[in-house]
């Protein structure tokens, strides 16, 4: 077994818990790396520390490798980062035990198509959100599934988000909690200007499209696309972005089998 660590260096600033892991896998022999100074390779387990952003972070690092992630716990909730501090050294126990669970978590595949027939694809575990940029004008888009017409929008934008992601922008924006292990896809509209401010969950099958509209003046609209928070791409009236299911999945280790209800009680 190897491991790599991905630090948070301003979750972890001193890098004390860095040290600790590296002392505890030092002492049981367990060979290790730190990233990115020690790339993350085929088969390795991932020890991330920080919050769900990093967990983040280092599955886009791992998204096309077989290398499961674990979280240290230094952020807030941390829905994704089951290990708190003072239980390193046990977690770590575990694994190498072979005391763990591994559970696979859907990513979506953003397809961004430009008016001027280029495009750019890129990926997210938790949520693609397209939402407005510089005006502070309310944002028209065009909503469709499967290529058939399903409403306009008039929002700051939407947030397409898989269950692992719904407990993060989709939860502050009203949308709903789902099991994180669900092949579903939820739209939630941002400060949406109408009376119908519900989500809507399709299935994991389904192709959302979004698309730009011109303002209401006619003029153009500028926008932007960002995956998990980390890319960000600029979009403009008569782009769009297709989000569907990707074929990768993110992995993620766990040393107890607990169901979703019961780490919701404990998060709330």
């Amino acid at each position: 077994m190897t491991v790599k660590i991905y630090p948070n260096t301003y979750k972890d600033p001193d890098g004390s818990i860095t040290g600790r892991i590296r002392s505890c896998l030092e002492a049981r022999g367990i060979p290790y790396g730190i990233y990115p100074e020690d790339p993350i390779s085929d088969g390795d387990f991932v020890i991330a520390i920080g919050g769900d952003g990093t967990m983040l972070q280092a599955a886009r690092e791992v998204r096309n490798l077989n290398a499961p992630i674990i979280g240290v716990n230094k952020g807030a909730l941390g829905y994704l980062t089951e290990v708190e501090p003072d239980c390193i050294e046990e977690a770590i126990d575990r694994i190498a035990a072979g005391q763990y669970y591994l559970e696979n978590r859907m990513m979506l595949k953003g397809r961004v198509c430009f008016a001027d027939g280029s495009a750019r694809e890129d990926l997210a575990l938790n949520d693609v959100v397209i939402s407005r940029c510089g005006s502070l004008k309310i944002q028209l888009l065009r909503i469709s599934v499967n290529g058939r017409f399903l409403h306009e929008f008039h929002a700051d934008g939407v947030i397409l988000t898989t269950p692992t992601g719904s407990t993060g922008y989709n939860l502050s924006a009203g949308g709903p909690l789902l099991e994180p292990t669900a092949q579903l896809i939820t739209l939630t509209p941002i400060c949406p200007h109408n009376l119908n401010r519900n989500s809507i969950v399709f299935s994991g099958e389904d192709e959302i499209e979004v698309e730009v509209l011109p303002a209401k003046d006619g003029g153009e609209q500028m926008m932007e696309a960002s995956f998990d928070g980390s890319t960000v791409v600029r979009l403009r009236t008569g782009d769009r972005i297709l989000v569907s299911r990707a074929e990768n999945v993110t992995e993620l280790l766990t040393l107890r089998q607990t169901s979703f209800l019961d780490i919701l009680q404990e998060k709330l």
